[in-house]
């Protein structure tokens, strides 16, 4: 089987990408310089984890601890005109960005409910913290970025589907105490409820 924390930093890995890329071209499209697309990247891609980094007294900090983090986004923020234009110019490439978007919402709520639970914390915060792990970067994004952020406006669903996700992962470990088969469940109901969302226009009623 393979160990739970190859699983945790493989995912973090790629969550973390992808949530990079959305900063970076959030940021383009605002007209920022590349010391504000750089900003808006590793904002968007390490908020919610050094949030929950903090909450739970993790230190280093897992970007200060992988310092190759920050030398890869600063080559993919001066690309950054180029990866804009073509996204903004393309509908499937906008298509991959919601992908992309709804990916790292996933792999960071996994991560966020694993690393609670693991720290024995209540499941409802675990559960909150997973949540915040995945939000929090898209909201300080949003907020630099001068827009409300998108998690509080009614729109498509988007935290619902972290919360449904992380409560998942606490169920299939309870049931199994299988760790890596809980965080595919999480990932994946995260995700598949977020682009359900997406092409049906799924709204919380209230």
């Amino acid at each position: 089987m393979i160990p739970m924390n190859t699983v945790i930093k493989t995912i973090e890995v790629i969550g973390t990408f992808a949530f990079a890329l959305s900063g970076i071209i959030e940021a383009r499209k605002k007209g920022m310089d590349i010391v504000g697309v750089y900003a808006v990247a590793m904002i968007t891609a390490f908020g919610g984890g050094t949030l929950r980094d903090f909450i739970l007294d993790r230190h280093p900090l897992f970007w200060v601890e992988h310092y190759w983090y920050p030398v890869i986004f600063l080559a993919l923020s001066l690309l950054g005109g180029f990866i804009t234009k073509q996204v903004t110019e393309h509908g499937k490439a906008m298509s991959l960005v919601l992908l992309l978007d709804a990916l790292g919402l996933g792999l960071f709520s996994a991560t966020g409910a694993s690393l609670a639970h693991a720290a024995g914390l209540h499941p409802f915060i675990a559960v909150l913290l997973g949540v915040t792990t995945g939000v929090f970067g898209g909201v300080l994004r949003d907020i630099i970025c001068n827009e409300i952020p998108a998690v509080f406006q009614r729109t498509e669903l988007y935290a619902t589907c972290a919360f449904a996700g992380a409560w998942c992962y606490l169920a299939v470990m309870q049931a199994t105490g299988n760790d890596v088969l809980a965080a595919i469940v999480c990932i994946s109901v995260t995700f598949v409820l977020r682009m359900l969302a997406i092409r049906y226009k799924i709204r919380l009623p209230i």
